[in-house]
């Protein structure tokens, strides 16, 4: 690993292994994940129903799902022409770039400290979007899908997708003075998290069952690892305001 890291150093400029990395992790923890969770219904459709958490009716149609592809589509190109345009105006890298790889004890420090960060980053940010002005302006968008897929994660308004889906990712880990490779990390896990807990199956461990419920009712599960949810007492059903 160290080699590799070496020869990436030496290879590319900080501006292109910033850019073309977090690029790169995007599509192999977000896109492609997304892509199969989605792909199960055509490949394999008796497991697919019998694996969802809710009921065939309420299903997104295939016209659905084209039009998620393209929301998402175009979300994807706002968040990286944002990134790109902050490499630009800012003249450094965002994270830190160096020539070794961070040491264990920092990369495990970092990753969660940005997991207790991002937690209250979203929750706050979700609790608000569905205050009943800004829900009916950006956040009922997203909850156009009351049964979730993966790539729903980021079927959102363009607003959402910069203020509560990117920045409660990328800021923590710059805030902390992270290198590089412990953002590309602690990214990949959210993608591939965010993308799992949108599925809308029950074969992961349960892991989609706490959002697909948020999803489902719209009152309870704002966060992500839940732990704020416990705080507030919004892991349980509560009676529409």
């Amino acid at each position: 690993m160290e080699q590799l890291w070496s020869h990436i150093i030496s290879s590319y400029s900080p501006f292109q292994i910033e850019f073309i990395g977090t690029l790169l992790v995007q599509i192999l923890s977000f896109w492609i994940p997304s892509i199969c969770y989605i792909s199960l219904d055509y490949l394999f459709p008796c497991f697919s129903q019998h694996h969802k958490l809710q009921s065939a009716p309420k299903q997104p149609t295939r016209k659905d799902i084209e039009q998620c592809l393209k929301v998402v589509l175009q979300n994807q190109l706002l968040t990286s022409a944002l990134h790109l345009s902050l490499l630009l105006q800012q003249g450094t890298p965002g994270y830190r770039i160096t020539l070794t790889l961070p040491p264990l004890a920092e990369l495990t420090r970092d990753i969660t400290l940005s997991l207790l960060l991002r937690e209250a980053l979203f929750y706050y940010s979700h609790r608000l979007l569905h205050s009943r002005y800004l829900y009916s302006r950006i956040h009922k968008q997203h909850h156009r899908f009351t049964a979730p897929i993966a790539l729903a994660a980021q079927y959102a308004h363009p607003l959402e997708q910069v203020f509560a889906n990117a920045l409660p990712i990328s800021l923590p880990p710059q805030l902390l003075g992270s290198h590089i490779v412990t953002f590309w990390l602690f990214l990949g896990y959210e993608l591939l998290n965010t993308a799992t807990v949108h599925s809308g199956y029950d074969f992961l461990g349960g892991k989609a069952r706490m959002h697909d419920a948020h999803h489902e009712k719209f009152n309870l599960n704002y966060g992500s690892i839940g732990l704020l949810d416990w705080a507030h007492g919004t892991d349980r059903l509560r009676k529409r305001d």
